[in-house]
């Protein structure tokens, strides 16, 4: 039989290079795309593909998010493709879970699908590594420790102890990291929970603050604070993060 695959990336023409390396395959079927993880998700459930595709860094929902959405025990076997990330590459490997590295050359992804269509159906063993991944992602040890920036034809490692300050902007994050502000592709509540909580907080919808970096905090009304940070920039909290703040100040950084 020939494979049913999904594509998922949120990057149009990313999607299509991996459709055309697809149809130069003979085994392989029907190819459905899609450009986000709820959507994903909705094909997987409807369709049950054979193989799928898998992005890891998407905006709102990560290919991660994905997994643990369908279910280890529901989730077809999964080639996972990902800019560098040492955090989700060691988890990849951890697991003998296939990936692709961005960026990656035919040879590599003809060896991924090679080995996509020469493994056994193992259900218990997919199971298994499924569960073991999200184990691993969520373990605190695997906090996340520098991210990628892609500009300009050029990947620069941000350290997140660097960081001063992350605010949401649409489907990327934009990190404040001294003068520079940087912008990364990704879901905010999902860089949230890879952040160690200890060194970073959320004080409102949009915004993450590098404890280490406030000089003070101003009380303001309702619960909400003034925060300064370091080199004078001014945030406020929103009130809806008071109890949180609260448990801050009664176990100061």
């Amino acid at each position: 039989m020939r494979l049913r695959t999904l594509i998922v990336d949120d990057e149009s023409l990313a999607r299509e290079g991996v459709r055309i390396l697809l149809e130069k395959d003979p085994d392989v079927g029907d190819i459905f795309e899609c450009a986000d993880g709820e959507a994903a998700v909705n094909v997987i459930r409807k369709e049950g593909p054979d193989l799928v595709l898998l992005d890891v860094q998407m905006p709102e929902m990560t290919g991660f998010e994905v997994v643990a959405s369908i279910g280890v025990n529901r989730m077809p076997n999964t080639i996972f493709i990902t800019a560098y990330d040492k955090y989700a590459v060691q988890a990849f490997e951890f697991n003998a879970l296939d990936y692709l590295l961005k960026p990656y050359t035919d040879e590599r992804f003809s060896h991924a699908l090679a080995r996509a269509k020469k493994q056994a159906t193992n259900s218990l063993e997919l199971t298994r590594q499924f569960s073991a991944l999200l184990d691993h992602l969520n373990s605190d040890s695997n906090q996340l420790e520098r991210l990628v920036v892609k500009s300009a034809g050029r990947i620069t490692f941000v350290n997140v102890d660097d960081i001063d300050w992350i605010e949401a902007a649409d489907t990327y994050v934009r990190l404040h990291v001294g003068r520079e502000a940087h912008l990364v592709r990704g879901g905010f509540t999902s860089l949230e929970t890879r952040l160690d909580p200890t060194k970073f907080v959320r004080i409102q919808r949009s915004t993450i603050v590098n404890l280490k970096r406030v000089k003070d905090l101003q009380p303001l009304f309702h619960g909400e604070y003034l925060f300064t940070l370091r080199d004078g920039t001014r945030l406020t909290s929103g009130r809806s993060y008071r109890d949180r703040l609260q448990t801050l100040l009664t176990n100061p950084f």
